[in-house]
């Protein structure tokens, strides 16, 4: 038993710990996800992070410690969002065609967002700083954290928000779209993935790719324009109001 914890103790400390655990959990995690049809509740996301904090939490690794080796697919994430604009240019003869309607798609989708969550925790009796990290919960979480350290807000509340309301909206997406009687056609699986992108960001883009080529390139789209309007008009609707 002690060789065992002084191994343990070693290898929690070693630099690639944390990128090999991220990686044997999500494969598992992936496994089991395909192995269930592609179950929602099964969303390997988020059982990754379920494993992974937990795994954490008892096995009493600090966070620091994983982080140093998972740091190399938090690096990879920009280079992964950069690629969604591939699937874009391939659509660029439409994108030309129909770029007003799509930016009045991302005002209206992005402002409901934020409102309604404001609103509701404002209705909770929320302090003002919690109400400031929930603004801007339907971008991509490192954009969140600045807006939100913008604004007066918390990052890390921020980051929470924003991990959750992608979750949400991976989960729930497939069922919300059937009971709203939004179909399979081609136009609307554009409608699909421009909506996932705008309330579920990158965890509802990526399930969009998984889903459909169309709607996943269209998800990208919202998360881009999303990103765009929030840095510039949250800051700026916050010193407003």
């Amino acid at each position: 038993m002690p060789d065992f914890v002084q191994l343990w103790v070693y290898l929690s400390s070693a630099p690639l710990f944390g990128l090999t655990a991220t990686l044997v959990v999500y494969l598992l995690a992936m496994a089991l996800y395909e192995r269930l049809g592609q179950a929602p509740l099964a969303n390997p996301v988020l059982w990754s992070i379920v494993v992974l904090g937990t795994g954490l939490v008892v096995a009493g690794v600090p966070y620091e410690n994983y982080f140093a080796g998972a740091q190399f697919i938090h690096f990879l994430l920009g280079p992964a969002v950069v690629a969604l604009g591939v699937p874009l240019w391939e659509r660029r003869a439409v994108l030309q065609r129909s770029w007003v309607r799509f930016l009045l798609a991302a005002l209206a989708g992005g402002a409901a967002a934020a409102a309604s969550a404001v609103l509701i925790g404002w209705a909770f009796g929320l302090p003002g700083e919690v109400l400031r990290s929930l603004a801007p919960k339907s971008v991509t979480a490192p954009v969140a954290m600045g807006v939100a350290q913008n604004i007066g807000g918390v990052p890390a509340l921020a980051a929470v928000f924003a991990v959750l309301t992608g979750l949400i909206g991976a989960l729930s997406g497939r069922t919300l779209f059937r009971l709203l009687g939004v179909g399979e056609q081609p136009t609307e699986w554009i409608a699909r993935g421009f909506a996932m992108g705008t309330a579920a960001h990158g965890l509802g883009a990526a399930r969009s790719l998984q889903v459909h080529a169309e709607a996943g390139a269209y998800a990208g789209l919202a998360l881009g324009l999303q990103v765009l309007l929030a840095s510039i008009l949250i800051p700026l609707l916050a010193r407003w109001l």
